[in-house]
């Protein structure tokens, strides 16, 4: 068979899989791709439902340079007697699914082939798009005036304003200022914090120790003279943006046709208004990731090319009880609402829904101050131990969590919302059936249903 005869007869989707701070990736992929090939509870998958869908496997991956998603590794430590949250992934990793189609209609001329290649990416790394259109100046200006009242940030802010950046460069210095703004990013992703880039900073690989990620953001001085520390900083952020960041646009997102974003809502909300904040501007940043006509580098890197369709999914959906799904995929769809109405996507499709890769609690009621209040129940990751919780009760109009969040408030004033952090519980499953989910089904229809 002929390269165009392939190409033709066996298409590929490239569906990019990314996530914010703590939203489950890797429970996703795993999630998904369990239950695309054993389908009993995938209902809302149109071509399941039309049994369209003869056979579904997974085969080595097309590109030999990249790590394969260790889907079966991840499934086991999930669904296995001993059930656990498997480790997350720190770099790229790709995984291809294939189907055997039987063709709509009447005029079908027998089976096809359809590839979903799953691109697996931190969600940092895509964060970083946003520094290719700012100077070593704004980032930093705009770094530390965003970060100047973060507990998190204090150390790194003490060290930053006893620099003078026209002095002449010592690289011991460069190198403290360095690992004290890693020490930053490192606690402020670890408090939920959505905008800790550059991302390299958090996953360096073999990149660790090396110039292009010994750069930080400083307060700019009355002068800036040649090798000084400022504009050795600077030279540094540039050869970041070229060297690093370009790349990996280049190579992995600019072949991307469906792209996947993973957010931890419930846990910003849990954090308070700043938290919530922060995520809507991410949330604009990663918007503008897919508009590459506003921006000159990135339509000449993807050569026209754009994402077709993005699903933005509030994870942990398990975390409530159903009834208040509506009111968190209504969170969702504010944030993405608020950044797309500054964007074009010039056709490009996009989504909100909330959702959970591998469903862990079971509803329950309980009874308090005279109230029946809806409830999950699941195994505590802190004790083991099962109990139940109540988180509660999200707004129904999204503008109450957003409104004080875009004023700076530091609390809600009139709700308390908690997060418990669950454990996979042991689960069997009947033959044909994937792990549990929620709304996996849904995701999937919007992502590749077209297609199938």
């Amino acid at each position: 068979m002929s390269p165009l005869t392939n190409l033709v007869s066996e298409p590929v989707i490239r569906l990019g899989v990314t996530g914010l701070s703590r939203a489950g990736k890797t429970v996703f992929i795993t999630g998904l791709v369990a239950n695309l090939l054993d389908r009993g509870r995938m209902p809302q998958l149109t071509a399941e439902a039309q049994r369209r869908i003869e056979a579904a496997w997974l085969q080595p991956q097309p590109d030999m340079t990249l790590a394969r998603f260790d889907f079966e590794g991840h499934l086991a430590a999930m669904t296995g007697d001993d059930p656990r949250w498997p480790d997350s992934t720190r770099a790229v990793s790709e995984l291809r699914l294939s189907f055997r189609l039987r063709p709509a209609g009447f005029f079908g001329l027998g089976p096809t082939t359809l590839h979903l290649d799953i691109v697996d990416y931190p969600g940092e790394w895509l964060l970083d798009l946003g520094l290719m259109d700012k100077t070593y100046d704004e980032w930093s200006e705009a770094t530390l005036a965003r970060i100047a009242a973060r507990p998190q940030a204090r150390d790194f802010m003490a060290t930053a304003r006893a620099e003078d950046g026209a002095l002449r460069l010592d690289e011991t210095r460069a190198r403290a200022l360095a690992e004290s703004f890693t020490a930053y990013l490192t606690a402020a992703r670890a408090a939920g914090w959505s905008d800790c880039t550059p991302g390299r900073f958090l996953l360096p690989g073999d990149l660790a120790g090396s110039p292009v990620l010994t750069f930080a953001p400083l307060p700019k001085p009355a002068s800036t003279p040649r090798q000084s520390l400022w504009r050795e900083m600077e030279r540094r952020f540039d050869a970041y943006k070229a060297e690093v960041v370009r790349p990996f646009f280049r190579r992995h997102f600019a072949r991307i046709d469906r792209q996947v974003v993973l957010v931890d809502a419930l846990g910003a909300i849990h954090a308070g208004p700043q938290a919530v904040e922060d995520l809507r501007r991410t949330m604009t940043d990663v918007l503008t990731a897919f508009r590459p006509g506003t921006n000159g580098w990135l339509t000449s890197l993807l050569g026209g090319k754009r994402v077709e369709r993005i699903l933005f999914a509030a994870t942990k959906a398990d975390h409530l009880h159903h009834l208040q799904h509506p009111r968190l995929t209504a969170i969702m769809e504010a944030l993405v609402r608020e950044a797309k109405s500054r964007a074009d996507f010039a056709g490009a499709e996009t989504a909100a829904m909330s959702l959970a890769g591998l469903r862990v609690t079971v509803e329950e009621t309980i009874e308090r101050g005279g109230e029946t209040l809806p409830a999950v129940k699941g195994r505590l990751a802190s004790t083991g131990k099962a109990a139940v919780m109540y988180p509660g009760t999200l707004p129904d109009d999204p503008a109450r969590l957003l409104s004080p969040a875009r004023e700076g408030a530091e609390r809600w004033l009139d709700a308390d919302y908690q997060v418990m952090s669950f454990l996979p519980s042991r689960i069997t499953r009947r033959p044909g059936e994937g792990p549990p989910h929620i709304r996996l089904d849904r995701a999937a229809e919007f992502l590749i249903g077209d297609r199938l």
